[in-house]
């Protein structure tokens, strides 16, 4: 049975079994658990597009352009504490041979709409940032616990062993959807790229932003 006709157990098994082939997600996985900051997960391209690399037979760290460390911290909304992390993580970090980028997500409101041209309300946690990014294959998060791997996909699977791209208009504009997918479409042509007009899937039974 292909991976995207498995029970949602068995593609989470299999999800944490690729990406970790990417020695780099791998690494940060192990060093996150000495990362002091609130709400923490890896998520988004450095996780899908290792799959998509995996199941194209490619190098697992091929076409990944960074790697996002998103944590939410409203306790302090400031540049220069989240510049603080930035330098924390790159304390914890050192020596990872990637381009890592570290993000509070709690401040990305303060200038979404600058960037972007459409407003962002603030977020209430990482895991409700996650469920905003405009590809549902891309909103993916995972980090490490005492009880082990915790992983985030409020929209499944399914797709992203599919190597399908679907829009998730609820935030970001049209444009921001298809420059991504012509990227991608370019580097994984194997890809599956649906119009800005589909729908997202019914989300997936499991954690729910909060």
């Amino acid at each position: 049975m292909r991976v995207d006709e498995r029970p949602v157990r068995e593609q989470l098994t299999e999800f944490e079994r690729v990406v970790r082939l990417n020695s780099v997600v791998d690494e940060l996985l192990r060093r996150m658990e000495d990362l002091p900051l609130p709400d923490c997960w890896l998520a988004a391209g450095a996780l899908f597009q290792t799959v998509w690399n995996v199941l194209s037979d490619r190098d697992p760290q091929a076409g990944i352009l960074d790697y996002d460390i998103n944590y939410f911290d409203d306790t302090d909304l400031s540049w220069e504490a989240e510049d603080a992390a930035i330098s924390r993580a790159a304390e914890v970090f050192s020596g990872v041979d990637a381009e890592i980028q570290v993000r509070n997500e709690a401040r990305v409101h303060l200038w979404y709409e600058e960037k972007f041209g459409t407003p962002c309300p603030p977020y209430r946690s990482t895991c409700h940032a996650v469920s905003t990014f405009p590809n549902c294959s891309s909103c993916v998060a995972m980090r490490p616990t005492a009880h082990g791997i915790e992983i985030y996909v409020p929209y499944g699977l399914t797709d992203l062993f599919r190597m399908t791209t679907r829009p998730n208009p609820v935030l970001a504009p049209e444009r921001v959807y298809l420059e991504k997918t012509r990227r991608w479409a370019a580097e994984w042509p194997q890809l599956t790229v649906l119009p800005w007009s589909a729908q997202p899937e019914p989300r997936a039974a499991g954690p729910q932003p909060r």
